[in-house]
């Protein structure tokens, strides 16, 4: 599993994760079903899976498996140590 975090990015909430595998992924930073806070869910290389109604988000397309419409997802590299995320 994966760990999370929440930032501000140019003015927008974005959650930063970086995955025992090594892969990035960015996404918005709150559920679309219920504002969960998407940082503190469990993820895997598959999935993102919200900590209030257990969705879970494909990050390939930021689907869900529920009635929930999909997540933003952000574009996130690692460049010199930093994480940089375009929103």
């Amino acid at each position: 599993m994966g760990e999370g975090r929440a930032f501000v990015v140019a003015g927008v909430q974005v959650a930063v994760f970086r995955l025992r595998d090594g892969s990035l992924h960015a996404t918005q930073a709150a559920c679309p079903h219920a504002g969960g806070p998407l940082a503190d869910g469990q993820t895997d290389v598959d999935v993102l899976v919200c900590p209030l109604h257990l969705y879970a988000y494909r990050w390939s397309d930021g689907g869900s498996s529920g009635p929930a419409g999909p997540l933003r997802l952000y574009p996130v590299r690692a460049v010199d140590g930093d994480l940089l995320v375009t929103a």
